[in-house]
């Protein structure tokens, strides 16, 4: 009898490790996808704690003009100044509800001279052109706004546009325009404008909880490591009862085998398969 001793042949060696590197690549998708959970949990927790609490006075929240923490996304703060109406600028490529359009950007000059970017919402893109039809004005004078923050986004190549919109909420550009003291690490989502005006851009809804299919992702990828050492079990059971075929031990084994299959078929399937041999 050879038993098990082809296991032990070099190119036996190499589906083993073929099939252990298989597993280790499962395993750090796995852990991959359940990072990505984390984050999207995260997230939600961010905007359960940030998104409707009590505003807290900019200064407070950000005390210096490059401040900011990712913990602090979405988080509602307050602020009074007047807006820079001739400053206003229009970021482009937008989606909201399946649809594209502009953010309508205005800088907010607070009492000490300092200037926040606020983000008062989304408008569509025109009927006949590549720009809104009518952007909602921002209310002039004095005015209590609330916001919440969201971090500045990176420089993009390769994004281009025209005078008075700007491809991505890069603030040190925004801050080069306005020309003033800016805020360069977030600016603010328009929560509420007092006075309020009589119209105002679309509104950013509050995100969604979601956390996506991470964790079963996760669970799969596991399960495809695991069954990558199962297989290597079945294929290596194969190639023993192959090996063995001639062992009187083995030829009783696949005999009682071979009588529990055809114990779970009918009459008519072993006929089949009986005419199917003499053919």
């Amino acid at each position: 009898m050879n038993g098990w001793r082809f296991v032990l042949s070099r190119r036996w060696a190499g589906y083993l490790a073929l099939t252990i590197v298989f597993a280790i690549i499962c395993v750090l998708l796995a852990m991959w996808q359940l990072a990505r959970r984390d984050e999207a949990v995260a997230e939600i927790n961010r905007v359960a704690t940030n998104f409707d609490a009590e505003p807290t006075a900019l200064s407070q929240a950000l005390p210096q003009l490059d401040s900011y923490d990712p913990s602090q996304e979405w988080l509602t703060v307050s602020m009074t100044g007047h807006y820079l109406v001739d400053q206003q600028t229009l970021v482009r490529n937008r989606p909201l509800g399946g649809d594209v359009g502009f953010d309508v950007l205005v800088p907010f000059q607070l009492a000490n001279g300092d200037v926040f970017i606020v983000d008062r919402g989304w408008v569509p893109t025109g009927q006949q052109q590549d720009v809104p039809d009518t952007i909602p004005a921002a209310p002039t004078g004095t005015v209590t706004v609330v916001a919440r923050l969201k971090a500045g986004e990176p420089h993009l190549d390769n994004r281009g546009a025209v005078a008075g919109q700007i491809a991505t909420i890069e603030l040190p550009v925004l801050a080069a325009q306005v020309g003033l003291p800016t805020y360069t690490a977030a600016y603010g989502l328009l929560a509420s404008e007092d006075p309020a005006p009589a119209e105002r851009p679309t509104a950013m809804p509050k995100p969604v909880p979601d956390e996506g299919a991470h964790l079963s992702y996760t669970f799969q990828w596991i399960a495809f490591g695991v069954l990558a050492f199962v297989g290597l079990g079945y294929v290596v059971r194969q190639e023993f009862r192959r090996v063995n075929e001639d062992d009187p031990e083995e030829q009783e084994r696949a005999a009682e085998r071979e009588r529990k299959r055809l114990a779970k078929k009918t009459d008519a399937e072993i006929e089949d398969e009986i005419i199917d041999r003499t053919r």
